[in-house]
C-alpha cells in the first residue's frame, strides 16, 4: 500500500515469493531514487525486515504468468485426451480458457470455454492440476435478480467459500457474491484515509469498502447498508474475522428506506454504473451543521476518438478528453448535490471537488471513476 501510494509499484509484474519466505515487490526503476528505505521499514511488522535489492529472480509479467498457466493446461489436456484415443485439434485448443479468476485454491472459469461436447467426459481434476488449483467453478453470467448475484456452478470441490487477504480478511461465497479485483486501487485509497472520530455510512456494503474504513482508516463507526442477504452473511463473517464487529451496524434492505439522518461525516456510494438513486439518501445522512464528504462512484462513457492521429498524440489527446468528460460530470454532480442539500435543509451549501479518482476501464470507452465531494453548509 505504501509503494502503491508513491506510484512506485510496478503493477504489470507479478509478486514473487522466494523459497525462504521473502516476498519480492517489483519497483519501477524511475522511482527507485525517490524511495526512503527508512520510512518503508516502518510499514512492515516489527519482526520483519525490508530492504531494496537487485534480484536475479526472473519476474514474470501478469500476462506472461497467465500464458504459462494456459500452456501448461493445454499440454496436460492434450496428453490426457490422446491417452484416451482422442485426437487433439485446433478447435479443442480454441475452446480452452484464455483467462480466469483465481481465489486461493479455487479457479472460476468463464462461460466461453469448455463448450464442446467432448469435454463432458472430462476429468475436472486434470483441469485444476493444469491451473495449479484444487477447486473449480464456472460462471455463466451475472443474474438480474437486483443483487448482481453471479450464476456460478461448482465443478470440483466440497464448498464454494474463498478467502482473500485484501485490506484485512475478506471471505465470500463465489456462487452467491461478486468480487472485483479491479477495485483494488480504490480499496487501497480508502485504507489510506484518516477517519478517526468519524461516522461513515457505506450505502452499498458488500464489504469492499466497509472493511478498509474500519480496519485501516480507523472509522469510529460504520453503518453498512446492503440488501443482498448473502452479502450480509459474508459481511458479518468478515467483521468478526477482522475484530471490528463492535464498530459496525448492518442495515439489511433497500437503503432508500433507511431511517437514519444527520449522522454521517462521510458517505460511500460504491455502486456502478451509477449511484444516483442513493444521492438523496446520502444528502439526508450528512450532518446538517458540519456536512462531510461524499465518495460518489460512476461509470462515465468517453467520446469516440480520432484514429488517424499518431499513437503518441492520440494517447495524450485521449487522456485529456477523458479528463474533460470526468470533470464535466463532476461539475454537474456537484450542482445536483448542492440543490438536493438546499432542498433538504432549507439553507445554502457549498460543494468542493476534492479529487476525481480513476479506478479502472470498465469497458471500451467506459471508465469507473470516484468523485470525492466535500459538502459544507455555507
Amino acid at each position: 500500500r505504501s509503494l502503491q501510494s508513491r506510484g512506485a509499484l510496478d503493477l504489470s509484474l507479478s509478486l514473487v515469493k522466494d523459497s525462504d519466505g521473502t516476498v519480492l515487490l517489483p519497483i519501477l526503476p524511475t522511482c527507485l531514487s525517490q524511495l526512503d528505505l527508512q520510512s518503508l521499514k516502518t510499514t512492515v511488522a516489527s519482526d520483519s525486515a525490508c530492504e531494496i535489492v537487485w534480484s536475479k529472480t526472473d519476474l514474470q509479467s501478469k500476462k506472461e504468468k497467465g500464458r504459462a498457466s494456459s500452456n501448461k493446461l493445454e499440454k496436460i489436456l492434450q496428453e490426457l485426451l490422446e491417452s484416451r484415443g482422442e485426437r487433439w485439434t485446433e478447435e479443442l485448443k480454441r475452446d480452452l480458457p484464455r483467462s480466469f479468476q483465481q481465489h486461493g485454491d479455487l479457479v472460476v472459469l468463464g462461460d466461453s470455454c469448455f463448450v464442446l461436447p467432448l469435454w463432458k467426459k472430462m476429468l475436472w481434476s486434470a483441469v485444476v492440476r493444469g491451473l495449479g488449483a484444487k477447486r473449480l467453478a464456472k460462471m455463466r453470467r451475472i443474474s438480474r435478480d437486483g443483487f448482481r448475484s453471479p450464476e456460478v456452478t461448482m465443478l470440483l470441490g466440497e464448498h464454494s467459500w474463498v478467502k482473500h487477504i485484501d485490506n484485512g480478511i475478506y471471505e465470500f461465497d463465489v456462487t452467491k457474491c461478486m468480487f472485483s479485483a479491479g477495485n483494488i486501487t480504490e480499496k487501497l485509497r480508502v485504507a489510506g484515509f484518516d477517519c478517526r472520530g468519524e461516522t461513515v455510512v457505506d450505502l452499498y456494503a458488500i464489504g469492499y469498502f466497509t472493511l478498509p474504513y474500519l480496519v485501516h482508516a480507523k472509522a469510529s463507526q460504520v453503518h453498512a447498508c446492503e440488501w443482498n442477504p448473502d452479502a450480509v452473511e459474508a459481511l458479518q463473517k468478515n467483521l468478526k474475522a477482522n475484530g471490528v464487529s463492535d464498530h459496525c451496524t448492518i442495515h439489511q434492505g433497500d437503503n432508500r428506506q433507511l431511517q437514519l439522518c444527520d449522522i454521517a461525516d462521510r458517505v460511500n456510494l460504491g455502486l456502478i454504473p451509477s449511484s444516483e438513486d442513493g444521492w438523496p439518501v446520502a444528502c439526508r445522512l450528512l450532518r446538517r451543521t458540519t456536512g462531510g464528504v461524499l465518495h460518489i462512484h460512476q461509470n462515465i462513457t468517453s467520446p469516440l476518438r480520432n484514429t488517424t492521429a499518431s499513437d503518441a498524440i492520440q494517447k495524450v489527446s485521449r487522456k485529456k478528453a477523458d479528463r474533460e468528460v470526468w470533470q464535466a460530470w463532476a461539475d454537474d454532480t456537484a450542482k445536483h448535490i448542492v440543490s438536493l442539500l438546499r432542498d433538504r435543509t432549507g439553507t445554502l451549501w457549498k460543494a468542493n471537488i476534492q479529487h476525481i479518482e480513476h479506478v479502472k476501464s470498465y469497458a471500451p470507452h467506459v471508465h469507473h471513476v470516484v468523485l470525492d465531494l466535500e459538502c459544507r453548509p455555507s
